[in-house]
């Protein structure tokens, strides 16, 4: 047979081709899958990749909603562990912190402020109670409330403390964080 892209060919013809019976290649034409040019003739050319495209509508419409739920449900799965190891190495590196230890690490902080500060009376009741001039013993008292508030302003965040909370969690011992990245721990 002489091939063009406008050859004609029969029902059993085309059945032949596409590899189908030529009820369905009735079938098919009925439904307006494929076009007949004539009564019992089919355009070749033009009729497999109608039918290639039938197939390919069913194909994604036959797929397994259940496997591909299952494949969802394993990405979401492998993302979260990827992003729990990424978030777990930038706090092993001191990058990132979890927030109970800096609440924990904070709260100790001001709990040293606050004595600092109910220590203040006592500290100055004394040398204030010999200060007859109201001025002097007000500004002995703003002297000892600036010294409260340097230490408060000079606060410097310690990346050890950090660590240690971290080891303590993690139940290391003499490992440096250092080491278990270099693998040498």
């Amino acid at each position: 047979m002489k091939f063009d892209p406008k050859t004609e060919v029969t029902g059993a013809e085309l059945a032949a081709v596409l590899g189908i019976t030529g009820r369905r290649v009735q079938q098919l034409a009925q439904d307006g899958k494929i076009k007949t040019v004539k009564k019992g003739k089919y355009v070749l050319d033009e009729t497999v990749k109608l039918y290639c495209a039938t197939l390919s509508v069913r194909a994604e419409k036959m797929r397994d909603p259940v496997s591909e739920a299952i494949q969802q449900a394993e990405l979401g799965t492998k993302k979260a562990k990827a992003t729990k190891a990424v978030l777990e190495t930038q706090e092993l590196i001191g990058k990132m912190h979890r927030a109970d230890d800096v609440a924990l690490l904070v709260s100790e902080w001001f709990a040293a402020m606050r004595g600092m500060m109910l220590a203040l009376p006592g500290r100055l009741a004394i040398d204030v109670s010999h200060i007859t001039d109201p001025a002097e013993a007000s500004e002995r008292i703003r002297k000892e409330i600036n010294l409260i508030m340097d230490e408060m302003m000079n606060y410097q965040y310690d990346p050890k403390k950090y660590e240690d909370l971290v080891r303590e969690r993690l139940s290391w011992d003499k490992i440096t964080i250092e080491d278990s990245l270099d693998g040498d721990g």
